[in-house]
């Protein structure tokens, strides 16, 4: 073949790849490795968030029969993917996501992770590197099962090493901008050696173990093929405390890939960044900020530094934070700060705990407190993308503002836009009149008519909702699936300007013994569009009443008298313009006096 056709060839072939050939995601299935330390990606993550209390939750109490029923079991709304996208806006650079791969698992002895979980685990996972976030997943608590290692340890080694497995399966073509962490805070057992004992016996066979374990995590993901041969591991310090991981007897576990970080948290000192009410091992203090305080902050991040980044170990603080409840809320800008600038400045990635209702709002998909997002991210250096730059608009309706209908639901205008509605957001206050230890209830978003895509009649659907005590806002999210009386789903469109919005049932340990004590009360509800909002429907100009004109021809004469006569025999039906014109004697109803007194007005 000539060097000529060959040419020619091979440009077809590569236009045809350019053509026909989709370009995969930059950080997800494309599975990009890029020649960059440890150290390097650490850097390059910035400042991290928490996804907490969300796909970790976990307990036998849970009735779980699906994903969602776990995800939403400690406080937590399903998570959107606008939230995730959240993060991202609101300058953080990772997110991660601790999971009990344990829900939903089948009790075998077999430890296969259900694939509904894996699935939605995953999704979760797409959507944050979809939104350019680096992403951290490892084993979080997951109902205890590893503090057992020291009584069980084949066996809860067995389970570790096939949940790594599967994990690692799952995510093997993933890009670097996927870390494994191999444990959260359970590695270090009391049962072993109790650090508040003042003897050193058993401590070394409980560090052995912690480091055995993290060798385990390593070598199952280096020998599991695709892109983990090089992927960047997290490595959980001894129960994640500094002075303990900072011992000598604590090991980093030989990795050939050369690809290791470590994991610490920060809760220090305990009585502020962790007790609320006072406790039997100590009384809670609600500042933080004396000299002595910001010293030992220093301290113990110094000690990291010199014990790990100095040496070329890059260092993650996988969760530092403090409760709001019984603490000053300067104390508590000052340790979040003075905790993220510390570990920052000293080429540490910090990552912050949030729980829902938390420093994140899930439902608003912002911080909460906009002054402490400005300070954090002006430690790491990075931007907050403002609301509405995404082309989504709202609108606000105050309750006090609407009319209801006879049921007392509120009409809500939806405007002439009401096809791309994205979500609403609705505050309310639930109440127990009887102060029940559990109380909770539900209502429902209802639209007169949402048409299908598939161009079948247009259908009566709703969006429904729960509350509980407690409950200050509701996330109602519109994914353009709707579902008709009988609970068939469809693909459609809003098709109406209007929705109600109702509270339909209650429920409290008092009921339905004690009554109905549970009270809920909305106070707004905010609309979110993409694009304009659109403008409401104008409602129709009251006709003018004209005493007398019955065919509302603009003048009274026996025309009026014939049609009134005519309406009176059950001949015609009046309009309900006409019927205001007729009822001459104003009692809402047309009678023989109305005649009479139309009578005298043509005779006059």
């Amino acid at each position: 073949m000539s060097r000529k056709k060959l040419t020619a060839l091979l440009t077809s072939f590569v236009m045809f790849v350019m053509v026909f050939v989709p370009a995969l995601p930059a950080a997800k299935a494309a599975g990009t490795m890029r020649e960059i330390s440890t150290q390097e990606l650490v850097r390059d993550m910035g400042i991290g968030i928490n996804l907490g209390n969300t796909l970790e939750a976990c307990g036998d109490w849970i009735n779980g029969t699906t994903p969602e029923n776990y995800e939403t079991a400690w406080g937590s709304p399903v998570i959107t993917q606008e939230m995730i996208q959240g993060y991202k806006d609101a300058g953080f650079g990772v997110l991660r996501v601790p999971v009990a791969w344990s829900n939903l698992m089948e009790d075998d002895g077999n430890y296969n992770i259900s694939k509904a979980y894996m699935d939605r685990v995953t999704e979760v996972i797409d959507w944050a590197l979809d939104a350019k976030l680096y992403v951290i997943v490892n084993i979080h608590w997951d109902n205890g099962w590893v503090n057992k290692f020291p009584e069980n340890k084949d066996e809860c080694m067995k389970r570790f090493e096939k949940m790594w497995t599967q994990i690692c399966e799952q995510y093997k073509d993933y890009s670097d901008y996927l870390m494994f962490e191999s444990q959260n805070e359970e590695l270090g057992w009391e049962t072993l050696w109790n650090q508040w004992s003042g003897s050193d016996a058993g401590k070394a066979d409980s560090f052995n173990l912690a480091n055995e374990i993290n060798q385990k995590f390593v070598d199952v993901v280096r020998n599991s093929g695709g892109n983990n041969d090089k992927r960047h591991l997290l490595i959980s310090g001894y129960n994640t405390s500094i002075s303990l991981t900072c011992d000598p007897l604590f090991k980093m576990p030989s990795d050939p890939a050369n690809r290791c970080a470590v994991s610490v948290h920060y809760y220090s000192p305990s009585t502020f960044a962790i007790l609320e009410e006072d406790a039997d091992w100590g009384k809670a203090q609600s500042t933080w900020g004396t000299e002595q305080e910001i010293a030992d902050l220093n301290k113990e991040m110094d000690m990291m530094k010199t014990t790990f980044v100095d040496n070329g170990i890059p260092v993650i603080i996988g969760e530092y934070g403090c409760p709001t409840k019984n603490k000053e809320a300067d104390s508590v800008m000052r340790f979040l700060t003075s905790v993220c600038e510390a570990a920052y400045s000293r080429q540490m990635c910090p990552v912050l705990w949030d729980t829902p209702g938390g420093r994140y709002d899930r439902i608003e998909c912002k911080m909460a407190d906009p002054e402490l997002n400005k300070k954090l991210c002006e430690i790491a250096g990075s931007s907050i993308k403002e609301p509405g730059s995404d082309g989504t608009t709202s609108v606000t309706y105050q309750m006090s503002e609407l009319k209801q209908d006879s049921k007392g639901g509120y009409i809500i205008p939806l405007g002439s836009n009401a096809k791309n509605l994205k979500k609403a957001i609705i505050s309310l206050k639930v109440t127990s009149s009887e102060n029940s230890g559990w109380f909770c209830g539900g209502g429902g978003l209802s639209f007169d008519s949402v048409k299908p895509a598939d161009g079948s009649a247009a259908f009566w659907s709703s969006k429904s909702f729960n509350y509980d005590g407690g409950k200050e806002k509701l996330l109602i999210t519109f994914d353009g699936k709707f579902a008709d009386a009988d609970g068939n789903e469809f693909e459609a469109e809003i098709n109406c300007t209007q929705a109600t919005l109702s509270d339909w049932w209650h429920s409290s340990e008092k009921y339905p013994e004690g009554g109905d004590d549970v009270s809920c009360v909305f106070n707004s509800i905010t609309l979110y569009f993409d694009g304009e909002a659109g403008s409401e429907p104008e409602e129709p100009e009251e006709p003018e009443i004209i005493p007398g004109d019955v065919d509302e021809n603009g003048a009274v004469t026996v025309a009026d008298f014939t049609v009134l006569l005519q309406a009176m025999v059950g001949k015609i039906e009046l309009s309900e313009s006409q019927i205001k014109n007729a009822d001459l004697d104003g009692n809402g109803r047309i009678n023989i006096l109305d005649i009479i007194k139309l009578k005298n007005m043509l005779l006059s």
